[in-house]
Order: C-alpha cells, then sequence, then structure tokens
C-alpha cells in the first residue's frame, strides 16, 4: 500500500480524528468535561494530530494520534468510567470499518466469499468517482481495522490497558499498575522487536484481529448479498 496516496492520507485524518473525538465524547458523557474545555470534542483533524504519529502513518504505515486529556475524577466510577472512555476509541474504528466494508459489498460485482479481499480486486473500471470511493474504502478499511486492533493491546499507553483494567482483581490492583508504568518501555521493546529481530508479536496480534473481524463482516455480508 502507498501511504502518501490521498486516499489513504484522508482515511488516517477520518480514521484518527473520530477515534480522539470518541474517547473526549465518552469521557464527556461520563462527567468530565475535560476534553471539551480543551478543544477535542471536534471532528476537526488538527485538533487531534501528533506531528510524530502522523509522520509515523505516512512513511511506515501505523502511528498514533495525540492523546485526549481524561480526568477520573469527575466520573462516579473511576475504573469503570475510564474503561469505558478507553474502549469508546476502538469501538469508533470499527464501526468506521464495519461502513467501509459496507460501501465495498455495494461497490463490488461479485459475491461475498468469505473474505474482504475479494472486495478489494475488482477491476479499477468505472467511473473516476467510483474509483476513488472504492480506494477510500479499501483504505480506510484496513486502516481502521489496523488501528483498532493496535490500540486494543493491553499495553499501556494504550486502551486495552485501560479496557481490563476493570477485570484485574483488587488484590493485583498495585502490581498491574506497576506493570502499567513500564508499558512504555515494553511496547518500545516490541516495536523495536519487530522491526530489527523479526519477532513478530505485534503483526501476529493485529492481523489475527483484522482477520478474525473480516470474516464475521463477509459472513454477515453474505446472508444480504
Amino acid at each position: 500500500m502507498n501511504f502518501l496516496e490521498p486516499t489513504y492520507i484522508l482515511s488516517i485524518l477520518l480514521a484518527l480524528s473520530v477515534h480522539e473525538w470518541a474517547h473526549g465524547f465518552m469521557a464527556y458523557q461520563l462527567g468530565d468535561p475535560t476534553a471539551k474545555y480543551a478543544g477535542r470534542l471536534t471532528l476537526n483533524p488538527l485538533a487531534h494530530l501528533d506531528m510524530l504519529g502522523t509522520i509515523l502513518f505516512v512513511t511506515v504505515g501505523f502511528g498514533w494520534g495525540k492523546p485526549v486529556p481524561v480526568d477520573p475524577r469527575y466520573f462516579q466510577h473511576p475504573k469503570r468510567d475510564t474503561a469505558l472512555t478507553a474502549l469508546a476509541g476502538p469501538l469508533s474504528n470499527l464501526i468506521l470499518a464495519c461502513i467501509a466494508f459496507a460501501i465495498l459489498v455495494a461497490l463490488s460485482h461479485g459475491p461475498v466469499d468469505g473474505f474482504a479481499e475479494s472486495l478489494l480486486s475488482q477491476p479499477k473500471s468505472g467511473a473516476v468517482s467510483i474509483q476513488f470511493l472504492r480506494q477510500f474504502a479499501g483504505s480506510s478499511l484496513f486502516l481502521n481495522l489496523g488501528l483498532m486492533a493496535f490500540n486494543l493491546l493491553p499495553i499501556a499507553p494504550l486502551d486495552g490497558s485501560k479496557i481490563i483494567h476493570p477485570f484485574v482483581p483488587l488484590q493485583w490492583d498495585d502490581q498491574y499498575d506497576e506493570l502499567m508504568r513500564r508499558g512504555p518501555m515494553i511496547l518500545l521493546v516490541l516495536l523495536l522487536a519487530e522491526r530489527l529481530v523479526h519477532f513478530p508479536l505485534l503483526s501476529v496480534w493485529i492481523f489475527w484481529i483484522m482477520e478474525t473481524v473480516l470474516r464475521a463482516f463477509a459472513a454477515v455480508a453474505s446472508v444480504f448479498v
């Protein structure tokens, strides 16, 4: 995939903006106005882009947005509500991926045979607008699924570490907090291991989730197509 294609860049802007907005919106609904006061309850990409994260997106295909500020002191149930706020980001990417998949199905010329690659291998013919929409939907589908899967990793500061926190037994809370403080270093080691020694733990995690979701999408689509 060419990370400098206009459709891919537009997909990045949409995915990151909706992801970070969803965090802020959920926190606001649960009583925390911090994101609103920080100007983050917006879909304007400029409010959510992290310079380094964006550069990595268009050079190596993965990156991140600027984290939305959240203050758990506003929550009635801090652990639960923090988890819900964290979950809102990946869930928003899942919804965007579902919409993109539906667009690909609508534009396809053949049956859905159980996996999404068939939808992306359609001949590049037809009106320019249709070609653009197909390319945008394809980029958006895989980018949103990849962003969702990466953020579901249970490693701080990623969303997954907050999502599973309510399920950690109370007697292990201190140990879990200590592990989360080491999360950025653990994540960096995993990223370096992926790149330098080809230890594909992150890739296996991301592609397993993406493939599972894509098969589920295709199974549902096959009922209607």
